[in-house]
């Protein structure tokens, strides 16, 4: 199974890829038949970790789409549409995407690192610092943690905003990669400046001067970080990308990355899928933030409790779980998630939904989801072949 299931998610890379880059899916839907930054640079990483040449190549396409299309302030385009002599660039719906921004120098920096090809990054240095300067304006308040915009990242249609953790993260590793290159004491410290405000502001028990100490003091601390915190408060629901992140970057004591890990594994063995939920416990209508959920989209409203962002099981994220699994020699654990990706992926003859409803395991947004079969192939070669992003 593992080795049919591999060959499809190829095969599906294959399908997205064209001379601008990655599209999001092989379906003809609407903005998906889009070269995006987080999507793009998710599939890059995959196409690396394949070693498949033409892939690698559209890789790079993908990140010289991005770049030309970089705004003159520096935002990233969150995706641009090529049809011929056609061009659109967008940079984000009802808001800007934050994380367009980091994807766009962790890809790159990831790129050159495992093609063995510095100029790439020499090639778009001013792109990248254009990219950092406007992660640093984007803290507001210069205490190291930038504030992300409701619907300022892949969970668009959430409730996350303020400090939200999957955007400090990012950032982190997008200064970790260029710093690989840079070697540059500014950055170091940066790096440092931002681990530290992340460990005191969303671990338990933590010591050090909080952004919100009443609202921190208030919060049911739990045994991982919470999605958010803003001037309102924290919002504590568990998000598994960040959290996988935490991982993969090392933040945290031993003992609390291994609540982390114990946390996950209780949780996806919950589910019918065995995977876990993007954000957990699901926003229900008589919640508090329900309004905000359901007013947060701009065309329909998809995220029903257990379903989407709100609760919903991806792939993708599940990806990133099993390699903060391999990061800490949980190599069985690792084995058991990728089998449970392949199961959701095959479902449908390989139909490679973007998520899945947590409860009945039936399929949720577009068939044929590129970064559903990136995450299969990134997890197959990190423990099979012992491909390695760098962290």
């Amino acid at each position: 199974m593992k080795n049919i299931a591999y060959n499809k998610a190829i095969e599906l890379l294959h399908k997205v890829a064209t001379p601008s880059g990655f599209l999001a899916s092989a379906e003809k839907t609407t903005n998906y038949q889009r070269v995006w930054a987080r999507d793009g640079v998710i599939c890059g990483l995959a196409a690396l970790a394949s070693g498949d040449e033409m892939l690698i190549e559209t890789f790079k396409k993908t990140l010289e789409t991005l770049a030309n299309n970089q705004h003159s302030n520096g935002t990233i385009p969150s995706n641009v549409l090529i049809d011929g002599s056609f061009k659109e660039v967008s940079y984000g719906g009802l808001a800007g995407r934050v994380d367009a921004v980091t994807w766009f120098v962790i890809g790159v920096c990831q790129y050159a690192k495992q093609t063995d090809n510095v100029e790439f990054v020499i090639k778009y240095k001013s792109h990248i610092e254009k990219c950092l300067s406007l992660l640093e304006a984007w803290e507001f308040n210069n205490k190291h943690l930038m504030y992300v915009p409701l619907s300022g990242n892949w969970a668009d249609e959430y409730i996350t905003d303020g400090y939200v953790l999957y955007d400090q993260l990012l950032r982190i590793w997008a200064l970790k990669s260029y710093n690989y290159f840079q070697k540059e004491e500014v950055i170091s410290n940066k790096i440092d400046k931002i681990i530290e405000q992340v460990e005191i502001n969303f671990i338990p028990k933590s010591t050090g001067e909080k952004y919100h100490q009443r609202a921190y003091d208030e919060m049911n601390f739990q045994d991982f970080m919470p999605c958010s915190f803003s001037p309102s408060g924290y919002k504590t629901q568990f998000d598994a990308f960040a959290n996988s992140l935490v991982l993969l970057l090392n933040i945290g004591s031993k003992e609390f990355q291994k609540k982390i890990i114990d946390f996950s594994n209780s949780l996806a063995s919950e589910t019918n899928l065995g995977l876990i939920p993007a954000f957990w416990p699901p926003v229900f209508p008589n919640d508090e933030h329900w309004n905000l959920l359901k007013n947060n989209c701009k065309f329909e409203f998809r995220n029903y409790p257990y379903e989407f962002h709100n609760g919903g099981s991806w792939p993708m994220v599940n990806g990133f779980f099993g390699l903060a699994l391999l990061s800490k020699d949980k190599n069985a654990d690792a084995e058991i998630i990728l089998e449970r990706i392949n199961h959701a992926n095959a479902i449908s003859e390989f139909s490679f939904y973007e998520n899945f409803n947590t409860t009945t395991q039936e399929p949720n947004g577009v068939a044929f989801c590129a970064w559903s079969a990136a995450a299969s192939v990134l997890v197959h070669q990190s423990l099979y072949n012992n491909f390695k992003i760098f962290f």
